[in-house]
């Protein structure tokens, strides 16, 4: 019980902070201005899963501009420590084909995904999805964005120095 109770503190001081804080706060969390703008000012939510349908919604609702900006401000998933160096190799490999193919960085959400299993699941999405055209990629590179951005809003609440960012936001 103890996490609803801080997930509905880090909602109330999200739903209070001012329209440019509680801007600035989505934007760490998908870094689209379109949709920041959008959630920050549907708000008032009334729970949390009513915050993650409207992330969500407007999330589908990017157009290829709006998605191309949010995946311009990804960057490189950092490696767990004792990743061995031929897995960064091949990483490190596998991230520039990416990048040179669909030209932008390679986004997946591992929120699921034990830390041990991460560089192996990134490994594998990305050589599969290199066989994408970029028409199949793009909402496949949405969706992970979507994710992403919905597990670093619940973090946001959840934590409370994300609560005390948007409460004493510059």
């Amino acid at each position: 019980m103890q996490h609803r109770a801080e997930a509905t503190t880090g909602l109330e001081v999200f739903n209070s902070a001012a329209s440019d804080d509680a801007r600035r706060a989505l934007l760490a969390c998908c870094r689209s201005p379109r949709w920041a703008h959008r959630v920050a000012e549907h708000r008032p939510y009334p729970d949390l899963g009513s915050l993650l349908a409207a992330a969500d919604e407007a999330a589908y609702d990017l157009t290829p501009a709006d998605l191309s900006e949010a995946l311009a401000g990804e960057s490189l998933m950092a490696l767990p420590d004792g990743v061995y160096s031929a897995a960064r190799t091949a990483l490190d490999a596998a991230h520039a084909a990416y990048e040179s193919r669909f030209g932008h960085v390679f986004v997946i959400c591992l929120d699921d995904v034990a830390p041990g299993e991460a560089a192996d699941r990134v490994l594998a999405a990305i050589r599969s999805r290199l066989a994408n055209d970029p028409e199949e990629e793009r909402p496949l590179a949405a969706e992970e964005l979507r994710r992403l951005a919905r597990g670093r809003l619940t973090r946001l609440l959840r934590a409370p120095c994300g609560r005390r960012a948007l409460h004493h936001a510059p």
